[in-house]
């Protein structure tokens, strides 16, 4: 139930409510009482336009008027279009279908909203509020039948709302209101574009029916039907989850919001609108063990050749998805996520991270494999190894980016990284040389990092388990039924699983889930590990109940509290969506090595 609105703002919910639209250079987090609660504009790590999921001004809302009405919804088929749907007191049936419209634009968006009468007359209000860079709306104006106006350094074009009216908002700004009838089954498009300031005058706006049916295109043009895995309405909504999140400039977010808390009030708040090379590793591995159209492959690769090559031995964890620095992190003065504190820019784009290096090698032999080499990514193969050689020996933050140690995981992925890039990439004399190395890191991590056992430790001064642990094996820096890796398999099994969901590691002494919630991804590698064993019931067990922890729409954030089963952390989370659909790739097929 919710109460009629005066603002396009609303309270926060859980973050399972929230639905998930994207043209791949923003997007939007979409409330269940109609508003559109966080999108950055012009690009992911822009300031916002609309900002009521951190407590801050702007939103774009349409619902039924009202004060009684439930939500549900759902995504089409092929693509992230969504569908808001009410069912209110009087008996009517809405729904609102949702849309950044594709093929997109890095300097202006194009936001689709077609509310429709399913059962029954309806009512609906509609109310808009830009807030580009925190600035109000100003010169608003009505040029039949646009309305215009401006914010911060956003242009402003709304149609279809031509009864709209100017109003004051609470705190003094204006803002757009309309409320509008619809017979049964009739519809109405809204149709509102921001674009740059510097960007070309706009021409005449497109008529909502070709918008409609471009951005339906360009959707089933990108997501495969993923009919040949185990679960193909999810795999289709990763693909397009890691479509939606990617830039043309080839970089993808690792998620689309920041500072959405893991644990509240732990200082555990991160700006993840950036793109990670781990993270568009594990999606192009994941849409070539798919075997979908090669695009994401072909730009993740493409976007970590560019970054080693660029950066070489200063090669930096994060960029943003034009490849420029992260911003250092600093506190925002939006209020917050109940119970988290905003940041904005990331820290860890400072850090060194040797797993980088062994994923960037992973990756650029599998999209040999699945395309051809260029020599582009040849050299940047080169440069890889080469820094691995030199620097192997050297602490590092890890794949969790905590503090600087000399991590099991960062090391066995290189060995992994070094191997595959040896059979795919390097001529006899590199590829000997690189054989030799991953030999001399493994042997030296084997020595130090192994318990008494028998299973990988996290560090060699360091005894817990670790789930990361489980994905060197998965990418060949060991062969199928090593014992270390059978070890280590069980371990994780043993100490980190809660109830069927997956932890990265035990915090200090604390039982599971009372630091951190349990790690999805670690769900899916667990799934990937048992499977690749031949496991196959218990493989297909562990997918099923990882899977199990999504919001409503399907989306999967970062964490999942298995005690009060809500989703923690920032949302979508790419890498979660990517070893999901790789999960459900290789699952439906034999447990062959991977």
């Amino acid at each position: 139930m919710a109460t009629d609105p005066g603002t396009p703002s609303a309270t926060p919910t859980a973050l399972r409510d929230y639905a998930f639209i994207a043209d791949g250079e923003r997007g939007v987090l979409v409330g269940p009482h109609g508003e559109y609660a966080w999108m950055c504009f012009p690009h992911w790590e822009s300031a916002p336009a609309f900002a009521s999921l951190l407590g801050g001004p702007g939103g774009y809302l349409v619902r039924p008027v009202g004060e009684r009405f439930v939500w549900g919804g759902y995504y089409e088929d092929r693509g992230l279009i969504w569908h808001s749907r009410w069912v209110t007191g009087e008996g009517s049936i809405v729904e609102c279908r949702e849309a950044l419209a594709r093929p997109a634009r890095r300097d202006r968006a194009v936001l689709l909203r077609r509310c429709r009468a399913v059962r029954g007359r309806a009512r609906l209000r509609a109310l808009l509020d830009v807030r580009a860079g925190g600035a109000r709306m100003r010169g608003v104006r009505h040029h039949d039948p646009d309305w215009t106006a401006r914010s911060g350094g956003a242009r402003i074009r709304w149609r279809g709302a031509d009864e709209a009216v100017v109003r004051e908002g609470p705190d003094g700004g204006a803002l757009l209101a309309a409320t509008f009838d619809l017979d049964e089954g009739e519809s109405r498009d809204l149709v509102l574009e921001l674009a740059e300031a510097g960007a070309a005058e706009p021409a005449p706006a497109p008529g909502a029916d070709a918008l409609w049916e471009a951005t339906e295109q360009d959707w089933r043009k990108a997501v495969p039907s993923c009919d040949d895995t185990i679960a193909p309405r999810d795999a289709r909504l990763s693909y397009a989850v890691l479509t939606g999140l990617t830039s043309r400039a080839g970089g993808m977010v690792a998620a689309a919001t920041t500072s959405l808390p893991e644990r509240a009030d732990e200082g555990r708040n991160f700006d993840y609108r950036y793109a990670w090379i781990r993270d568009q590793c594990f999606a192009g591995q994941a849409v070539a063990a798919h075997g979908g159209p090669p695009e994401l492959l072909r730009g993740a690769a493409g976007f970590a050749t560019a970054r080693i090559l660029a950066d070489r031995g200063r090669l930096r964890p994060a960029y943003t998805v034009t490849g420029d620095p992260v911003p250092e992190q600093r506190d925002s003065a939006l209020p917050g996520y109940p119970g988290a504190r905003v940041v904005t820019g990331n820290r860890a784009s400072e850090q060194w991270q040797l797993d980088a290096l062994g994923e960037s090698l992973l990756l650029l032999a599998t999209a040999a494999e699945h395309d051809r080499a260029e020599p582009a990514a040849r050299e940047a193969a080169r440069v890889a190894a080469d820094v691995i050689g030199r620097r192997w020996g050297d602490p590092g933050a890890g794949i969790w980016e905590t503090e600087d140690r000399l991590w099991t995981h960062s090391r066995l992925i290189c060995v992994a990284g070094l191997r595959q890039a040896a059979r795919v990439l390097g001529g006899p004399g590199e590829s000997a040389s690189w054989n030799s190395l991953a030999d001399a890191v493994l042997a030296e991590t084997a020595r130090t990092a192994l318990t008494a056992g028998g299973r990988w430790r996290r560090a060699a001064d360091d005894d817990r388990v670790d789930a990361a642990l489980l994905i060197p094996p998965l990418r060949g820096a060991l062969p199928t039924g090593d014992p270390r890796s059978v070890a280590t398999l069980e371990a994780v099994r043993a100490e980190l699983v809660q109830e069927g969901f997956v932890y990265r590691y035990r915090v200090g002494g604390e039982p599971l889930g009372v630091a951190e919630g349990s790690f999805t991804l670690c769900g899916f590698f667990l799934a990937l590990a048992e499977h690749r064993r031949g496991e196959t019931a218990r493989a297909l067990g562990t997918f099923e109940r990882t899977r199990s922890g999504s919001a409503t729409s399907g989306l999967f954030s970062e964490e999942y509290d298995v005690r009060q089963r809500q989703l923690r952390g920032n949302i979508p989370q790419a890498f979660v969506h990517a070893q999901l659909l790789e999960a459900a790739s290789r699952l439906a097929r034999g447990p062959a090595p991977y």
